[in-house]
């Protein structure tokens, strides 16, 4: 199978977002465009939304999954990213490496298991090799238990577990991938990358 990526500028990019946010139920709270424009403001960052055809309309084409990642800085000022490189310090070498960090994304339901979440996951990594990052970092819940299986089959590790004592779903995971420009060759995703206007 052969995926559809648009590659989005930022300030399109963050209203799709917010527009593709609304049909993923399990987020108690969406991002809107303001936040997404504020995150990615002044820093490397990357919009990719992967489309695929209606099953009883093969020619009409709509968003299924999204992924957005963003340079993550040892000197943050923004509390919720200063915050982030406070937690992963120790885990996660700042010093003389870039570092990516895969912040929001998904697939809706009905288009889970097809392989596009990989498909985004590849693109970014071919992206952020190309523009010269060491290392991709993601956090996620415990409860999320498919995020965590298509991570482990991104070959990420866990590098820093966080309990939550009072329920260990909401206890936070934080994982880590090395980027190396040999990992292009292993991909397994046929992408078409097209820039979105």
């Amino acid at each position: 199978m052969e995926y559809l990526i648009k590659q989005y500028p930022l300030e399109t990019g963050a209203l799709e977002i917010q527009y593709i946010e609304e049909y993923f139920g399990e987020f108690p709270r969406r991002k809107t465009a303001r936040e997404i424009l504020a995150r990615l403001e002044n820093r490397s960052s990357l919009i990719l939304m992967a489309e695929a055809p209606l099953q009883d309309d093969p020619g009409s084409l709509v968003p299924v999954s999204y992924k957005i990642v963003h340079e993550l800085r040892p000197d943050e000022t923004e509390p919720k990213l200063h915050d982030l490189v406070a937690r992963l310090r120790g885990h996660i070498s700042f010093e003389a490496h870039r570092v990516l960090y895969s912040w929001i994304g998904g697939t809706r339901r009905d288009w889970r298991g097809q392989g596009h979440f990989r498909a985004l996951s590849e693109e970014c990594e071919s992206w952020a090799i190309a523009s010269g990052f060491d290392q991709i970092v993601v956090k996620t819940k415990n409860r999320f238990y498919d995020m965590r299986a298509a991570l482990a089959q991104l070959h990420f590790d866990v590098v820093k577990f966080e309990t939550n004592a009072l329920d260990n779903a909401d206890s936070k995971v934080y994982l880590a991938k090395q980027l190396i420009a040999d990992m292009v060759r292993g991909h397994r995703s046929i992408r078409t990358v097209v820039q979105a206007e």
